[in-house]
C-alpha cells in the first residue's frame, strides 16, 4: 500500500485530514488529494474524484460522511481499487459488505495514521 487517495483532504492545516495527509507523505506515500475545490493541497495535484486520478491508487481513505462511500464504491471496483479506509467515526455497514464480496480489505471507524503509528511501536516491541 503506498498509493493512497485521500476523499476529503482539506487544504485547512487544522483539519484531521490534512494531518493524515501530511504524515502519510512524511511517511514515504504516495497521496492523491480529492476536494471539490483546490488546484494543490501539499504540493500535490488535487482531482475532483477518484475517476480522475491517472495513476494506480491501491488504498482510498475517506474523510467523508458515511453514506459517501455509497457514491464512490463503483469507482473503487473499476479502478480495481483493493484497501478502503473509511476514517474515526465513519462506518457503512452496506459498503463494508459490498467490500468482502469484490475482495476489497475495507477499515471502518479507525484513523490510518493511528494504526501506522500503533504498528511501529509493536514493530519495536517485538
Amino acid at each position: 500500500m503506498k498509493n493512497i487517495a485521500i476523499i476529503g483532504l482539506s487544504p485547512d492545516k487544522n483539519k484531521a485530514s490534512h494531518i493524515v495527509g501530511k504524515y502519510l507523505q512524511e511517511k514515504s506515500y504516495k497521496i492523491y488529494p480529492v476536494y471539490p475545490k483546490e488546484e494543490i493541497i501539499l504540493e500535490e495535484k488535487v482531482y475532483r474524484n477518484l475517476k480522475d486520478i491517472p495513476f494506480i491508487v491501491d488504498t482510498v481513505v475517506m474523510f467523508r460522511k458515511a453514506n459517501f462511500a455509497e457514491e464512490i464504491f463503483s469507482d473503487l471496483v473499476e479502478k480495481n481499487i483493493r484497501n478502503f479506509w473509511m476514517q474515526l467515526g465513519i462506518i457503512n455497514e452496506k459498503i463494508y459488505q459490498e467490500c468482502q464480496k469484490f475482495h476489497i480489505a475495507c477499515v471502518q471507524n479507525k484513523c490510518i495514521k493511528i494504526e501506522l503509528e500503533q504498528r511501529k511501536i509493536n514493530d519495536r516491541i517485538k
